[in-house]
C-alpha cells in the first residue's frame, strides 16, 4: 500500500493575473483526492510589475540587467505565496508545489526563469517546499514544458475517460495532451501548440482598464480586419522553429493589430488564436495514431465562448470539444492540481515528463526539495 501525502499546488500561469491553489492527497502514483481549491488574485503593484517587466525581457541578457526590479518584484511573489500557504492551513508535514511566476523560458538558451524564492518561502512558512521543476527536464534535452501531462493522465484514469483522449489547456499559452494508454506513460503525447489568452489579454490590458475578454463580448462586438487576419496567418505559418515544443507569450505580439480600436482588435485577434489552436489541432490529430474525438477543454481560456466557437469553426465536425468540468472536474484547477501531484513526485524521485512530451532525451525526475 503506498502512502497518501497532502499536497498544496500553487500554480500562477503565463496570464500573470494571480496564484491558483490547490490541496490534493495523492500516493504520486495512481490515485489523488481533490480536497480544496481556491484563487488568489495578485494586487494591482505585483500584476502591473509582471507585465511590466515581462515587456522588458525578451533576451537572456535583459535577466541580468534588469536583475534589480526583478529580485525586488521575486520578494513581493514569494510573501504573497506565503500568505497563501497560511491562508490553506496545511499540516506541517504537508509538501508545498511552488512554481512561481514564469518571467522568461528559453528552451533554445536552456532556461526557465520563475519568480519565488523556495529559500524565503521556507523560512517564512516552516513548510516543505519543492521548487525548480523544469530544470532537470531542460538539462536532460527537454523543453521543459508542458509538465502537466502526467497528471491530465491520472485525472483520465481514475475519472474513466474513454481513451485516446486529447486535453487542451487553454492559458496564457495553448497546449495540448493526448492520452493513448492508460498504463504506459511514455505513449503520452504533448505540446505547446501557440497563443491562448496572452495576445487577447495583452491588447485589453492596453487600450481599456479591463484585464481580459470577459466571456468573449468585446470580440463579439467588434469586425475582424480581413487584411491584417491574412497577414498574421502568413506571418505565423512562416516562421521559424516550427517544431518547438513549449513556448513563451514573449514568442507572440500584438504589433500587426496596432491601429485598430478596442473591439476590432479584439475580433481579430480571437480570430487569429482560434484559428492557429484550430489548425494545430487538426494537424496534430490526423497524424494521431488512434482516432481522437474528444478534446477536453480546461484554463481560463475556456470560458471565453466567442473563442471556442471560432476554435470549433476551425476543427472537423466530428471532433467533440467538452469542458473537463462535465467530469465533475474544476477547468480552472487543473494545472494547480497538477503542480501540487508533481511535487509528491518529485520527493519520490519518480519522473514527471518523459519524450514524447517535453522532447526530452530521457524520462526526467522533478524539482528541488527544502525541508522544514
Amino acid at each position: 500500500m503506498q502512502k497518501n501525502w497532502i499536497s498544496l499546488g500553487l500554480m500562477s500561469g503565463t496570464s500573470g493575473d494571480g496564484v491558483d491553489a490547490s490541496i490534493i492527497k495523492t500516493n504520486g502514483i495512481d490515485n489523488y483526492e481533490s480536497i480544496k481549491d481556491k484563487y488568489f488574485e495578485y494586487d494591482t503593484d505585483i500584476y502591473e510589475d509582471i507585465h511590466s517587466l515581462k515587456e522588458k525581457i525578451d533576451k537572456i541578457e535583459h535577466l541580468e540587467i534588469h536583475k534589480d526590479e526583478i529580485n525586488n518584484l521575486e520578494r513581493k511573489i514569494t510573501i504573497f505565496h506565503a500568505k497563501i500557504i497560511e491562508d490553506m492551513n496545511i499540516s506541517d508535514d504537508a509538501l508545498i508545489g511552488f512554481h512561481g511566476q514564469t518571467i522568461y523560458h528559453s528552451a533554445k538558451e536552456k532556461i526557465s526563469k520563475q519568480l519565488g524564492n523556495a529559500k524565503l518561502l521556507n523560512q517564512l512558512t516552516k513548510k516543505n517546499i519543492v521548487f525548480n521543476f523544469r530544470n532537470n527536464d531542460i538539462l536532460n534535452g527537454g523543453e521543459g514544458a508542458p509538465l502537466t501531462p502526467v497528471f491530465h493522465h491520472l485525472v483520465s484514469v481514475q475519472n474513466n475517460i474513454k481513451l485516446p483522449v486529447c486535453f487542451l489547456n487553454i492559458g496564457g499559452i495553448s497546449n495540448i495532451t493526448i492520452v493513448y494508454d492508460k498504463n504506459n506513460l511514455f505513449k503520452l503525447l504533448s505540446k505547446d501548440i501557440g497563443p491562448g489568452n496572452c495576445l487577447i489579454d495583452t491588447w485589453v490590458r492596453k487600450n481599456s482598464k479591463k484585464k481580459f475578454d470577459k466571456d468573449g463580448l468585446l470580440a463579439l462586438s467588434g469586425t475582424r480586419n480581413q487584411i491584417i487576419f491574412e497577414q498574421a496567418q502568413e506571418l505565423y505559418s512562416n516562421r521559424k522553429n516550427k517544431k518547438k515544443l513549449s513556448f513563451d507569450t514573449n514568442d507572440f505580439d500584438i504589433s500587426f493589430v496596432r491601429g485598430l480600436n478596442l473591439e476590432d482588435g479584439v475580433t481579430t485577434l480571437t480570430d487569429f488564436t482560434a484559428s492557429i489552436i484550430g489548425e494545430e489541432l487538426s494537424s496534430t490529430l490526423k497524424k494521431s495514431e488512434k482516432k481522437i474525438q474528444d478534446i477536453l477543454l480546461c484554463g481560463g481560456g475556456r470560458k471565453n465562448k466567442i473563442l471556442l466557437l471560432k476554435i470549433k469553426e476551425n476543427l472537423s465536425s466530428k471532433i467533440n470539444l467538452r469542458l473537463i468540468d462535465e467530469y465533475e472536474i474544476d477547468g480552472d484547477f487543473i494545472e494547480s492540481q497538477a503542480f501540487a501531484y508533481l511535487a509528491v513526485r518529485s520527493f519520490k524521485k519518480l519522473p514527471i515528463s518523459f519524450p514524447n512530451t517535453t522532447g526530452c532525451n530521457a524520462s526526467s525526475l522533478g524539482g528541488d526539495f527544502i525541508k522544514n
